[in-house]
């Protein structure tokens, strides 16, 4: 059963579509349609950004996600939304759409290259294959 925050930080996200919750290191990671949107930790939301909106985020002075590694602040690229957003839906609704547009191009550039990755390795099995291949004959 979730707690308060996280059934709230759900509420807030909702209006995008149905809200998964996943516990990962510690906190909670928020999934829309299987893309991973947020991460709540200590009590906090954290949406994904990346360098499409991260201004957007600059702009409204929105915290980053760090924790510590190995004696030193590892800064990701979840950040707070303003306060403001916590309020109501209507006010999450264009911060959460960043996230899921975030999150979108992430799976999207995954996929990509797990592509790109695909084709080079059979592209290399083809060589292979034509190199063990018999020569056949030219006709004359």
């Amino acid at each position: 059963m979730p707690d308060a925050f996280t059934e709230l930080c759900i509420e807030m996200l909702s209006p995008l579509g149905p809200v998964r919750v996943r516990r990962m290191f510690g906190g909670q990671g928020l999934y829309i349609d299987g893309l991973f949107v947020a991460i709540i930790d200590d009590g906090q939301l954290f949406l994904k950004s990346d360098d499409v909106n991260r201004t957007r985020f600059d702009a409204a002075g929105c915290a980053h996600f760090t924790f510590p590694k190995d004696g030193e602040d590892v800064i990701t690229s979840y950040r707070r939304p303003p306060e403001e957003a916590l309020e109501s839906p209507p006010l999450m609704l264009p911060w959460a759409r960043l996230a899921l547009e975030a999150a979108l191009r992430a799976a999207n550039a995954k996929a990509a290259k797990a592509a790109a990755t695909a084709a080079r390795r059979s592209a290399a099995q083809q060589r292979a294959a034509q190199k063990k291949a018999p020569a056949r004959p030219r006709r004359a």
